[in-house]
This record gives structure tokens, C-alpha cells and sequence, in this order.
């Protein structure tokens, strides 16, 4: 599991507002700490896109295998056990990766 691939993830049971359910989500823990800990930091999508300011917005292609558009929703970022992770799909950009980057720390800031 490395930064930028994209996995197919369970996140039920959920609280309140969370994201929940099977969906995609997009690994942003860096590579060292993807390698020693059991839990890795995403950011889940979903193909109900609101155009959030900072979000991503992600076209299927070959290169992340999502069937539809999709937004990454920056602001639901969480720490997830590997044991979440089901399927590799595919990866983003690193453009895209470095705009959830400057979105979290927009985020963070503010």
C-alpha cells in the first residue's frame, strides 16, 4: 500500500455524518509509515459530487480504474486499519495528490 493508490474500502459500521459503506479512497499516509504501521491515512471519495472547494474531482481513467467521477472528500481524511483495504484499483496523479495535500493544509490553517 503506497501514497497516491487508490483501494477499495469498507467503512460500515459509521457515526453520525461519516462516510460509510464500500467505496473507493485514496491512500495519503505517506510510504514509511504505509510500511511499518497496520493503519493508513485516505481520504474516501464518492460519485455524488458536491465541487467542495479543495476537493478533487477525478475523471475515470486507466490509470486510477474508477467507473465513475468521483470527488475526493478531503475534509473526511481518517486513519483506517489496513484490514479495511480490499482491492488496489488504481492511483492518482501526483498533481492530484499534491493539491489534497495544499487542500489539508488549507484545512489545517484556517
Amino acid at each position: 500500500m503506497r501514497q497516491g493508490e487508490i483501494w477499495e474500502l469498507y467503512l460500515s459500521p459509521i457515526k453520525g455524518s461519516e462516510q460509510g459503506g464500500r467505496r473507493p479512497a485514496v491512500i495519503i499516509s505517506g510510504n514509511l509509515l504505509n510500511l511499518h504501521l497496520q493503519v493508513v491515512i485516505v481520504c474516501p471519495l464518492t460519485t455524488k459530487i458536491k465541487n467542495y472547494k479543495g476537493n478533487v474531482i477525478l475523471e475515470p481513467d486507466a490509470e486510477n480504474g474508477l467507473i465513475d467521477r468521483s470527488e475526493i472528500l478531503v475534509f473526511h481524511v481518517r486513519s483506517v486499519s489496513k484490514e479495511r483495504l480490499k482491492n488496489k484499483m488504481g492511483s492518482i496523479t501526483a498533481k492530484q495528490l499534491q493539491e489534497i495535500k495544499q487542500t489539508l493544509d488549507d484545512i489545517l490553517r484556517y
